[in-house]
């Protein structure tokens, strides 16, 4: 099988990542921090390793602002819920955001009268730091914006946006998704307050992974309470990072897993993934752009945009070009509305969605062409 689906999930993964989760089941499947025995130690400390070197990976000032999630909607869902709005108060968005945003700032305006801005990108399909700026009124508390699309792999210039607003009392949630491990993202140098990531991701560990990172204190109301293991004769849930915001038992193999993907990334280093999947997206859309029936969505300066190509073939349905390549070549996309409903609302392409490939580090130029081959003989085949 041939996979092209890493913007829902890497694979394969490093193979340190099944190594270690292995480990942690094998040899100290114990609660972390919810006992003094040498097994729970041990877990505590993996978790307390993992959280550091994320920390450290996106600049946080701490590692205990570093909370796990299941995922980033987890992660993204306490940034917006937890956040202390009022009546009347305001944010800024995009059209492009995934339903992890989507849906919890549709609460927010139906529970709370919150009001939100919904931002269209360019002709060039790139978002602009001055159209943002314009939509700024006095209540507006938050900006919560995808660092890149996964439909059109569109990046927003997360670190401009910042450089235009530090001096300002209004917080940046960044959904990191698809961009943590393949794009460079530092907290303090982008101005980011809420970072959230995905671990199955770009970070290469395991579905069920995540984290909200938060550089300072924005008084975020916790959407779990429970165990935290200390402070248990608290009533309520207590003060102190990270326990605060995770309740109950961590995912200590998942989040071992993590960490060897973090580890994997820095190994190899950032610039030179960007740079291979960049390489293998120009080859992608070089080979469709001969197919005279295919149409490819996103911005053409591949710089602005991660490798994340959607596209459509006339005449023949999205998911029957998906379930071709799939049955007949071993070839593994996406097709559908992607959870991004008003992004294929803008591109007019709501009615049966996209396919869309997306690359990884472990890719190869062989496999790219592969793909454009089968795609050129289905075309042949089904439109010519």
């Amino acid at each position: 099988m041939l996979y092209f689906d890493h913007a829902a999930s890497s694979f394969p993964k490093p193979a340190h990542v099944g190594e270690a989760m292995k480990q942690a089941v094998d040899e100290f499947a114990a609660n972390p921090g919810r006992g003094g025995h040498a097994l729970s130690q041990k877990a505590g400390s993996i978790v307390k390793q993992a959280r550091s070197e994320i920390a450290q990976f996106f600049e946080a000032p701490h590692a205990n602002h570093v909370w796990f999630y299941q995922n980033a909607t987890m992660a993204l869902n306490q940034a917006i819920l937890g956040f202390p709005f009022s009546s009347g108060d305001h944010i800024i968005t995009t059209a492009y955001e995934h339903n992890s945003v989507l849906r919890p700032l549709h609460r927010l305006q139906q529970e709370m009268n919150v009001q939100v801005t919904y931002l269209t990108p360019d002709d060039s399909e790139l978002f602009q730091v001055e159209d943002v700026l314009e939509q700024i009124t006095d209540q507006t508390k938050m900006i919560v914006i995808s660092h890149a699309s996964n439909v059109t792999g569109a990046i927003f210039p997360v670190k401009e946006l910042g450089e235009q607003l530090k001096d300002r009392s209004i917080t940046v949630v960044v959904d990191a998704s698809q961009t943590a491990g393949k794009v460079d993202i530092q907290m303090k140098r982008d101005h980011i307050d809420l970072l959230a990531v995905a671990g199955h991701k770009g970070l290469l560990g395991p579905q069920g992974t995540g984290a909200l990172i938060s550089y300072s204190d924005y008084d975020l109301k916790p959407l779990i309470l429970g165990g935290t293991g200390a402070y248990s004769e608290l009533e309520t849930q207590p003060p102190n990072w990270p326990e605060r915001y995770e309740s109950g038992t961590l995912n200590t193999p998942g989040i071992a897993g993590l960490l060897a993907g973090v580890q994997a990334i820095k190994e190899r280093g950032i610039q030179t993934i960007q740079s291979h999947e960049e390489a293998l997206m120009q080859m992608f859309l070089e080979g469709m752009s001969t197919i005279e029936a295919v149409t490819c969505f996103g911005p053409t300066d591949l710089q602005k945009r991660v490798a994340v190509v959607s596209f459509h073939v006339k005449h023949l349905a999205s998911h029957e070009l998906a379930m071709i390549l799939d049955n007949h070549y071993q070839i593994a996309v996406r097709a559908g509305l992607h959870c991004s409903p008003k992004t294929h609302h803008h591109l007019k392409t709501a009615n049966e969605g996209l396919v869309r490939v997306s690359f990884g580090p472990y890719n190869t130029v062989k496999e790219v062409q592969t793909l454009i081959n089968a795609i050129n003989d289905i075309v042949e085949a089904f439109i010519e």
